[in-house]
């Protein structure tokens, strides 16, 4: 186990600060093509997600972007909902719990994945963005 996981176990409210901090540490170009994104944080997934994926566990989830990405978006599309990245804080934490990395980077690493699903990027895209946040 890493040292940072004898801190306090984050709530929601410190969850968000590490998530929107971990965002601020993204390239600059990266973010400033997600302006328009909300992420929030949420402990789980609402069941019907869960059931709309096939994804048995609550824990089985760790970010989810909901919205219509880029490479499938029209000027004429009228979307009712923001364009959003949920950060599952109870999966994330259970899983900071069984790795040894740090917390900052696995929130790091499902924000820029699901980021990159608003993009429609590659893995290796992905990849690479993650490299040069981990700068």
């Amino acid at each position: 186990m890493t040292q940072s996981h004898h801190h306090r176990v984050p709530d929601l409210a410190d969850f968000e600060a590490v998530a929107n901090q971990t965002f601020a540490q993204l390239p600059a170009t990266f973010r400033d093509m997600t302006q328009e994104v909300v992420i929030r944080v949420e402990d789980f997934p609402a069941s019907e997600v869960l059931e709309s994926l096939h994804i048995d566990s609550p824990y089985g989830l760790l970010g989810l972007y909901h919205g219509i990405d880029l490479t499938r978006q029209s000027v004429l599309d009228v979307s009712p909902l923001p364009e959003m990245i949920f950060l599952y804080r109870r999966p994330i934490l259970a899983y900071w719990q069984s790795h040894d990395e740090a917390l900052e980077d696995i929130i790091a690493h499902v924000l820029i994945h699901e980021i990159g699903h608003h993009f429609g990027l590659s893995d290796d895209d992905m990849e690479r963005i993650e490299s040069e946040a981990a700068g």
